[in-house]
């Protein structure tokens, strides 16, 4: 793909933004292996260098980096109205979703069919997180350098809990440096590349900036007590401080959730993320889950309505503001062979970081006990093995034969699994 006006006709992506949107269930991973799959190898509408490109810059970001990717290459597509379209439909199937569910969870409560469901979700959603780990970590963990910063990454976040910040930004150090002294790249071999222009890409960013901070301002000084401007402004700030994926800020959204503002029970924020971890869409989805009990206590389902939608909205508009700003400079900084490198190093740490969360993902669904333990700057969760969900880690089993073993497809495993969550329930 050039630089140049795209040719791809924007019905052609509209449908195929769809689809990633439907599909888009396991998580970081998976939705970073599916747009690969769709844009990379079966369209080739982007090539594997500029779509690593992207992904390192979206990895910097805050927010849900794999919208922020589809944003991205929307706007690398058809300029503007590509990006707001990939980055809505890459949203709006789980927010949907996510929305229906909220419905049904404070109607009906615990029914055993719902529960089965997603029961055998979450264990497709372990195997299809495992599948996109070992794609990305073939793509992306080349040469020496890079396997040891995974690894690295992988027990600076498991055994050390350090901050994703910190993580990433001193793998990127690590590259910049060898890039610049260890590998000889002199300053004068980098390659001047013009920033991508797209008409009204900066003004796009201006007006996604203004609806955003105008919704806040707007609430606080007409409704400043109510609970919708304590939803503006929480999530608002949990918006800019998302380093690292919605499991970075998750505790410190259910214990603000909890404690302070008292919008839901401890165990309802369980719930939640197993209705995020279920459905297409990013994971920080969950706090629409939040919003909508903060609104459902306060004042009835239209209210719970209403603050769950403001909660998307003030939650994902800062993602296309970051997008609109850099997006044009981005494939600049792809002729600075320093910056480039320290880019695909926080790629690599970040395969580390993915395989962390899979593992997190995996003890918390797989086993109902676990201990943490401490000292010497450790900060290790595991498992009690005796608390093991069997039923789960069957269904699990047979996710990871049918996508590691037999090949199935994504919807297909889905499925069969559900069916078996939905038949364990029943029996």
């Amino acid at each position: 793909m050039s630089d140049s006006a795209p040719t791809i006709p924007f019905r052609e992506a509209l449908a195929v933004w769809w689809r990633i949107g439907l599909l888009s269930f396991g998580g970081p991973a998976g939705q970073i292996a599916l747009m690969h799959r769709v844009l990379v190898d079966e369209k080739r509408w982007i090539e594997e260098h500029r779509f690593l490109h992207a992904l390192n810059y979206c990895m910097l970001l805050p927010g849900p980096e794999a919208q922020q990717l589809a944003t991205y290459v929307g706007w690398l597509l058809h300029g503007v109205r590509g990006g707001l379209v990939a980055g809505v439909l890459f949203i709006l199937p789980g927010a949907a979703a996510i929305m229906a569910l909220s419905w049904l969870y404070v109607l009906v409560g615990d029914v055993s069919v719902v529960e089965g469901l997603f029961f055998g979700l979450k264990a497709a959603v372990l195997a299809i997180v495992l599948q996109a780990l070992v794609k990305i970590a073939r793509r992306a963990l080349d040469g020496r350098l890079k396997p040891v910063l995974a690894v690295a990454g992988f027990i600076a976040l498991f055994a050390f809990n350090l901050p994703f910040p910190l993580v990433v930004l001193s793998a990127g150090v690590i590259g910049y440096i060898g890039a610049r002294w260890f590998t000889g790249t002199p300053q004068n071999d980098d390659q001047a590349l013009d920033p991508i222009r797209r008409p009204g890409t900066g003004r796009a960013a201006l007006i996604c900036a203004a609806l955003w901070l105008g919704t806040v301002a707007l609430l606080m000084a007409l409704a400043g007590q109510s609970v919708y401007a304590a939803v503006a402004s929480f999530f608002s700030q949990m918006a800019v401080v998302t380093f690292g994926g919605a499991y970075a800020v998750l505790s410190y959204v259910a214990q603000q959730g909890v404690e302070h503002y008292q919008w839901l029970q401890p165990g309802e924020m369980l719930d939640g993320l197993g209705l995020a971890e279920t459905t297409p869409g990013p994971l920080i989805l969950v706090t629409q889950f939040v919003g909508f009990l903060a609104g459902f206590r306060d004042a009835g389902l239209l209210a719970g309505t209403a603050a769950a939608l403001l909660t998307t909205w003030v939650t994902f508009l800062p993602c296309f503001v970051w997008i609109f700003a850099g997006a044009p400079y981005v494939e600049k900084l792809r002729g600075h062979r320093a910056l480039s490198a320290a880019l695909a190093a926080i790629t690599a740490t970040v395969v580390g970081v993915i395989a962390n969360l899979a593992l997190w993902f995996a003890i918390n669904a797989l086993f109902a006990e676990r201990l943490t333990l401490t000292g010497g700057g450790l900060q290790i969760q595991l498992p009690v093995l005796t608390s093991m969900d069997f039923a789960l880690a069957t269904i699990t089993a047979v996710a990871l034969l049918l996508v590691f073993g037999l090949k199935w497809g994504l919807l297909r495993v889905l499925g069969l699994c559900a069916a078996l969550g939905i038949g364990w329930s029943l029996v």
